[in-house]
């Protein structure tokens, strides 16, 4: 089982506020699964070590025991750009080696989790799981052979897409969509990924393509880091109503994006000024900025345009508002941390924020089973139905 850590741990910590002693413990005696973390790339870009917490951002090991986090999702994250330049399938060996090197480094702090029983194993064990999962399908590169592969390296999840098209689905992010949903390949790629037993994740991509992956796949979905478009009118990359009810009913789970541009009008349109104001000053200067300059640029506005962080009042409204569309069953938490750069809400600046966020549940009057459904059976629930529906079809065969 998990440590309850002293206050001596907590206050070494000196921005946290101090949550409730009932928080705590629930945070240390459930299971926590945040179903996208962007370490990897963290590590590969800037050097950092999660194990030490040198050079990380919002989760390294320590703040992950502090907040209770027992099974982060590492994002295998491929950019767009490889489907042109190739070298995708590398890219993400590279990241998953990445994440097998620390795990191999670090025993006793962290193991790759490649199943349920792993994440409940090392859960009992004191241990921090290392679930894969690949953000962006580009990587398959259009062979079924590579599916196989990357499920053999640990990938237990799929992004079908990310910010552009790709040979298998259209991306939320790109007007140009090329498939109206998801590519001939992308409906094969989901039906392999059933009989192999990998979790389709639907975030990312277009309304069209969660309806065709919703009307092939034989398991439940997964939106790793997905909040609702009723509180961001118009912006296609969170989920509508209707598909969170759809996603429901197809036993799946969508795991709420801390972002604050995922969370409130307000701050998902900030930039749009920002961005107008610039290009303005680029017409009056005759060129592009550099990309300095573009940078200096965005921080003086930001200086003079506080940026409207979300809290964690909004958190909750995103989840109460899935339980209420889909059921306590169909929601879980998908941070982003390591991702949505400076804009995680005010109270939730990292992962060792859970007993934070386990207030606010209680506040809203959830009970202790459905906080344990919230921060992590639900989404273990979807993995073990993966796991399961594989294991019946091959015994079919």
């Amino acid at each position: 089982m998990k440590y309850l850590l002293t206050a001596v741990a907590l206050f070494s910590f000196p921005a946290l506020a101090q949550p409730s002693e009932r928080a705590q413990e629930l945070a240390q005696s459930l299971i926590i699964v945040d179903g996208h973390i962007d370490a990897p790339t963290t590590i590969a870009n800037d050097g950092g070590d999660i194990a030490t917490g040198n050079k990380t951002i919002e989760f390294d090991h320590a703040r992950a025991k502090i907040g209770g986090l027992d099974a982060p999702f590492m994002s295998i994250y491929v950019a767009a750009d490889y489907e042109q330049k190739g070298g995708a399938k590398a890219r993400a060996d590279i990241l998953i080696g990445l994440m097998e090197g620390v795990a191999a480094q670090h025993p006793e702090k962290f193991t790759i989790a490649k199943s349920v029983k792993d994440v409940r194993d090392a859960f009992e064990d004191g241990l921090v799981s290392l679930p894969l999962g690949m953000e962006n399908g580009s990587p398959i590169e259009g062979d079924l052979a590579n599916l196989k592969h990357f499920y053999d390296r640990g990938i237990r999840y799929i992004t079908l897409a990310h910010s552009k098209a790709n040979h298998i689905s259209d991306s939320s992010y790109d007007e140009n969509e090329m498939w109206d949903g998801l590519s001939p390949f992308g409906f094969e790629l989901v039906r392999a990924m059933n009989d192999l037993g990998v979790i389709i994740d639907v975030s990312h991509i277009t309304d069209a393509a969660l309806e065709d992956v919703l009307r092939t796949s034989r398991s439940p979905v997964m939106a790793s880091h997905s909040s609702l478009r009723h509180f961001t009118p118009g912006w296609h990359r969170n989920m509508s109503d209707e598909l969170v009810k759809k996603v429901g009913e197809n036993g799946g789970v969508i795991m709420i994006n801390f972002g604050s541009a995922f969370l409130t009008p307000e701050a998902n349109g900030y930039s749009a000024p920002r961005n107008e104001a610039r290009a303005a000053r680029e017409v009056e200067m005759g060129r592009e900025m550099t990309p300095e300059e573009s940078s200096a640029f965005n921080a003086a506005w930001r200086e003079s345009h506080p940026y409207p962080y979300a809290d964690l009042a909004d958190v909750l409204d995103h989840i109460d508002r899935v339980v209420e569309l889909a059921g306590v069953d169909n929601v879980g938490i998908g941070s982003d941390y390591d991702g949505v750069g400076d804009s995680l809400p005010t109270g939730l600046k990292d992962v060792s924020t859970f007993p934070t966020l386990i207030d606010g549940l209680i506040e809203r009057g959830y009970d202790d089973d459905e906080i344990a459904k919230i921060l992590g059976e639900n989404a273990l629930r979807v993995w073990k139905e993966v796991e399961d529906n594989k294991k019946r079809r091959k015994w079919r065969n």
